[in-house]
């Protein structure tokens, strides 16, 4: 949050886009209105994001949606006044004084943590209203022609939550009001892709107070969604050189404390547990144990690389507040590997590995993709040299695939650099979920060693991979891009026996038991609902298939296949009805080729 409030309210100049420039306006008009509708309303910070702006407010009394119409209707009036905006220098303590005669305390503890002594910041005024802030903004209110407020929700000021509980509207702003609308289309189809919504409607998973916030429960759907996701995830694996390994889920605290995560990540991690008076703590990654495997014997530079690939849960605390479905969790399962190797085999591995990567996305149905490679940061562990090595053979792993990239300059972690891959979902989103890392740091914490040509040790290098991301996430991003209906392959239900009258019940069951011999997920649906009714409960279970079966599909053992779109096929008998199934069901083995810009 110090960097957040540095970013707005520094000495630096900023960099603005044109769209990030309008938003920050209109977050500033959003301020001023809520500040005359609700008077003894504190303002806090208002900052433009991807999608938008928001702004936090200590106000007297909760807002509510239906504030939000009467807050764009005050902006609207501020727009059509079109004012300017004035840019103001003042130093430090003559801010303070302004800001506190006003009784803005949020505004006078900014000033005083992030503008030093002696020091000049500037505010904004628009008309009688002003708010600290480096800017910049358009030239005048009337500027802003299309905004929209999209919700509102709580927040802790500076992320902390002892802090006070503030209040924080969102809102969006485009140069033009088609450009809003399609936004609008946009945010309301994701709404109905949102995978907390469909989790339920779909009985896919919940998370229960009574369990604990970011906990998850899989439902049986969910759970064998899940199960076709991991199994697929380790055949691919094994036949792709890699061994499984499994690891427990505590350690002691020495171990922890050796790599360097009581040290560098231990807010992030649990409290530990007393047991016969050692500390034990949860894992909060992997990487300590599959090193801990290495280390039980030996090696020889024969024996390298060594894959090693594990489906691990793990366990972070995450502040309830920024808890959100399964994309923001406490216990999840990473799809974690780590390969050993000499510095030599190093840019091989790394192409491979990229190229794994892709390829898994694609069968999922991922196409587009952008990669990001961050380099050396400013304080780092190992030689230059050495990082040097590892960008070179990250980069030359990037441009192979010939996907658009860019490059994150001092963005590496202070062990090693890394490329993101980030998919594109059908809303035209992007999701961060494979990393590829390489670790100096761990190596040297650890003291891994293999035996060389030479009949001496050396250091090896050690990667680090995580494919999916997490189970829990990469499953809420399958769910929103499908909207819930899954691809045949990892349908929880593939094909549903529907019967038009009890007449044809064993039919139906017939039908169910011959295509779960063959390997197919199908049940029946047997009740006494009229077939309209058995069919839409169907689609809004997103099965792929729906098998009617009739008086006359009995007579000639056919059935009348329904696809979950609405698309009647012709009757065929079940053996041709299996192959079609098969056909549908199949298991896409390589990944896309295209891509778009970032």
């Amino acid at each position: 949050m110090s960097e957040e409030l540095d970013e707005l309210f520094g000495t630096r100049e900023p960099e603005l886009s044109p769209l990030q420039t309008l938003r920050h306006s209109c977050a500033h008009v959003m301020a001023k209105a809520v500040q005359r509708l609700y008077p003894g309303t504190k303002v806090t910070i208002g900052p433009d994001i991807d999608t938008g702006f928001y702004y936090d407010f200590d106000a007297p009394k909760p807002f509510t949606e239906d504030d939000l119409a009467a807050i764009e209707a005050e902006m609207q009036k501020i727009i059509d006044a079109d004012e300017p905006f004035v840019r103001e220098e003042i130093d430090r303590d003559e801010a303070i004084r302004l800001f506190r005669d006003l009784g803005e305390d949020y505004k006078v503890e900014i000033i005083e943590d992030i503008i030093p002594p002696g020091a000049v910041t500037t505010i904004y005024r628009t008309g009688d209203w002003f708010d600290l802030c480096r800017g910049p903004h358009v030239e005048r209110t009337g500027q802003i022609k299309a905004f929209k407020l999209l919700s509102v929700a709580g927040a802790y000021w500076r992320g902390d939550e002892k802090r006070p509980m503030l209040q924080r509207i969102y809102g969006t702003a485009f140069p033009d009001k088609k450009q809003l609308r399609q936004f609008l289309q946009r945010l309301e189809e994701a709404k109905k892709r949102d995978h907390r919504k469909l989790g339920k409607e779909l009985d896919l998973f919940s998370i229960d107070n009574t369990i604990g916030g970011g906990l998850v429960l899989w439902h049986p759907k969910g759970a064998l969604v899940r199960y076709l996701i991991e199994e697929y995830w380790r055949r691919r694996h094994l036949d792709s050189g890699y061994d499984l390994v499994a690891t427990p889920h505590i350690a002691k605290d020495q171990l922890w404390q050796t790599s360097g995560h009581l040290e560098f990540y231990k807010e992030s991690m649990f409290a530990g547990m007393d047991v016969d008076g050692q500390d034990y703590l949860v894992k909060p990654m992997n990487c300590p144990f599959h090193v801990t495997i290495y280390k039980q014997g030996l090696r020889s530079y024969r024996d390298l690389p060594l894959r090693w690939a594990e489906l691990g849960t793990v366990y972070r605390y995450e502040r309830s507040g920024t808890l959100h479905g399964l994309l923001r969790v406490r216990g999840f399962t990473q799809d974690d590997a780590h390969l050993f190797m000499t510095r030599d085999q190093l840019p091989g591995e790394l192409d491979r590995v990229v190229q794994f990567c892709l390829s898994i996305l694609g069968a999922f149905g991922f196409e587009d993709f952008t990669l990001y490679l961050s380099t050396r940061p400013e304080k780092f562990v190992g030689e230059p040299a050495v990082w040097d090595e590892a960008e070179q053979a990250l980069h030359a792993a990037i441009e192979k695939t010939g996907l658009p990239y860019e490059i994150d300059r001092g963005g590496g972690a202070f062990y090693g650099p890394k490329i993101d891959i980030a998919l594109t979902d059908a809303l035209g989103r992007k999701w961060q979920c494979s990393t590829v890392q390489v670790d100096f740091n761990l190596p040297e914490r650890f003291d891994l060693q293999y035996v060389g040509p030479d009949g001496e040790r050396h250091r090896l290098v050690m990667v680090h991979r995580a494919l999916l991301g997490s189970i829990e996430r990469f499953f809420a991003v399958l769910v929103e891009h499908y909207g819930g209906a899954f691809p045949v392959w990892l349908a929880p239900v593939q094909a549903r026996a529907i019967t038009v009258s009890e007449r044809q019940d064993a039919w139906a069951r017939e039908v169910e038991a011959a295509l779960r011999a063959r390997g197919f997920r199908v049940d029946s649906d047997l009740s006494a609902d009229k077939l309209g009714a058995k069919i839409r409960r169907a689609q809004l279970e997103k099965i792929p298939f729906m098998l009617v079966c009739g008086d006359k599909e009995v007579e000639a053992r056919a059935v009348a296949p329904r696809t979950r779109e609405g698309k009647r096929l012709d009757v065929m008998s079940l053996d041709a009805f299996a192959d079609h199934l098969a056909d549908a069901a199949r298991i896409p083995r390589s990944g896309a080729s295209s891509a778009t810009s970032a």
